[in-house]
């Protein structure tokens, strides 16, 4: 229900109704709603929820955007009444009626409210040159208000687990100018106030459902706010870029225990593989219960991704300023409505890695094929085909994670952002397209693949790499045994011009191996094994 920039790879101006904005320039009004009405019903189905359910999530946290439910303050025909709008309540519907088909539970969160309450502006879609929820009391009705209405909607719905009633404030109520989001405010006076009012609101028509708070500066700064005002209440946490040791949670375990109130990880992802498994690790060994952010975007961090156009590909770098050719309005509404078509699950990408890392990888330490392997003569691995599992399980990269947050230094995972969410550098072929290999290979990263071999015998590997000098060196491990000596890397030159490596008289028996391909020294790329039977 909200579109936040960078999810559309529009980093410049990215809230919503900017976007909408830019749409309108160049679109007619009816074509605008069109687009608005088919990213709706595509983005989120009960194929998205069937899905969840299969890879083994329990629940989802709805982003909602207030002007789904109810018109703008400023907008009301009768200043200070509220019209109720059928859009917003429709889709949550939807969204409940699926997820109780699948026994999912449902957290309703506030994302945008009236106004917009955080000097963020992306995350609630606030124009800041109108009054924000803090500085206007008719948004703060207009606020509590809704939730009035939502709690009358869902009061006896037990799909329904909780009201997470104001998403990431990031306001400086005491130092509006060198503390705008509000990192070391202390009292939060406001905020606690605005709180307290919603509950009561919820509580008139609402006995049952949780009560889920978020503190300030982005959902962790609780000065002024605990303890607890209402006997079934959650404090959420959001946690981004930071690692993942006790210490990054100690101040919640600590909340938790001096105020006997549980608490939840209401939104963290936007990370690698290796994050994602390390994190879920530290929620879980502590009894603390997450969910992920987002489900979907133009991205590859994600459960799924939405594919682009190339024609969108041009408006986006329009919008960002890195081009100046104005795009014809035909090429864009096509471009658009093909994008709120691929937003629907059926047309996603599906990174089994990301749901991977999130399920299985934080309780295993096994590698599992990413692909099956199954080994004949001719039998081609592609390099990015490499085993699903933990770093130093199914591969090994140097740099795996954005910890910048703790670190103060810059972290990446993947460098070429596309295929897969590892630590492990993935490109797309320039020459190729939608071929994919493994770059920026460092002095001592492995990569491994478990393979199937159907016939006992000697083989030829052969391995596709290029590079622009002789600095390279390969070894090649059999379940743990090296393999003859290292293959030296010569200079290929420059761009993708590639070269064959062959490992001869390789002697390989039917069965599964674990196939481990080593840098010794990095400064190459690999694009692709393959296997060459010369017999028994």
């Amino acid at each position: 229900m909200v579109q936040e920039g960078y999810m559309l790879h529009i980093n410049k101006e990215g809230q919503q109704y900017r976007i909408r904005q830019r749409i309108e320039a160049l679109l007619t009004p009816q074509q605008t709603a069109d687009f608005y009405k088919s990213w709706l019903s595509n983005h989120t189905t009960r194929s998205d929820m069937d899905s969840l359910h299969a890879w083994g999530f329990n629940s989802v946290r709805l982003p909602m955007h207030y002007n789904l439910f109810t018109l703008p303050a400023d907008q009301e025909p009768v200043p200070g009444k509220n019209t109720w709008l059928t859009t917003g309540f429709a889709l949550t519907d939807s969204l409940i009626s699926w997820c109780r088909a699948n026994q999912m539970y449902v957290i309703l969160d506030l994302h945008a409210a009236p106004g917009g309450q955080g000097n963020d502006l992306n995350i609630s879609d606030r124009d800041p040159s109108k009054p924000s929820l803090w500085q206007s009391g008719e948004n703060r009705k207009k606020t509590i208000a809704l939730w009035h209405q939502i709690a009358a909607r869902y009061a006896d719905d037990t799909t329904v687990a909780g009201y997470d009633i104001l998403n990431e404030p990031n306001w400086g109520f005491e130092d509006t100018l060198q503390d705008r989001n509000g990192l070391k405010e202390k009292k939060n006076i406001p905020l606690k106030q605005l709180l307290e009012d919603i509950t009561a609101a919820i509580r008139e028509a609402d006995k049952n459902h949780i009560i889920i708070i978020e503190g300030n500066g982005w959902g962790n700064n609780y000065n002024g706010l605990l303890g607890p005002w209402d006997p079934n209440m959650v404090l959420s946490f959001h946690k981004y870029w930071n690692q993942n040791d006790l210490q990054s949670i100690q101040h919640i375990l600590n909340y938790r225990d001096q105020y006997n109130v549980p608490v939840w990880l209401g939104e963290t992802g936007e990370n690698s593989n290796t994050w994602f498994t390390e994190a879920i690790r530290l929620f879980e060994s502590n009894n603390i219960g997450w969910s992920w952010w987002p489900l979907k975007k133009l991205g590859n961090n994600n459960p799924l991704q939405i594919r682009s156009n190339p024609d969108y590909d041009a408006l986006a770098d329009f919008w960002n300023g890195k081009t100046d050719q104005h795009p014809a309005s035909g090429d864009v509404y096509k471009s658009l409505m093909d994008l709120a078509a691929q937003s629907r699950c059926e047309n996603n990408i599906v990174h089994r890695d990301v749901i991977d890392a999130m399920i299985r990888q934080p309780f295993s330490n096994e590698a599992l094929p990413f692909r099956p392997h199954i080994i004949t003569s001719g039998t081609v691995i592609e390099a990015v085909d490499y085993d699903l599992g933990r770093n130093g399980v199914a591969y090994y990269d140097l740099d795996t994670a954005n910890y910048s947050i703790s670190t103060g230094k810059p972290g990446i995972g993947n460098r070429g952002r596309t295929y897969r969410n590892d630590g492990v550098d993935i490109y797309e072929d320039s020459v190729q397209r939608g071929r994919y290999y493994v770059g920026h290979i460092e002095d001592g990263e492995w990569l491994q693949y478990t393979i199937d071999v159907k016939r006992t015998g000697t083989y030829n590997l052969v391995l596709s790499v290029s590079s622009p000098d002789h600095r390279g060196g390969i070894s090649v491990y059999d379940n743990g045994v090296q393999q003859a000596e290292t293959l030296r890397v010569t200079a290929s030159g420059t761009g993708e011009k590639r070269e064959n490596l062959t490992l001869r008289n390789v002697q390989l028996n039917q069965g599964i191996h674990h196939l481990r391909i080593r840098a010794d020294t990095g400064g190459f790329h690999f694009y692709n094994l393959t296997f060459y039977y010369q017999g028994t």
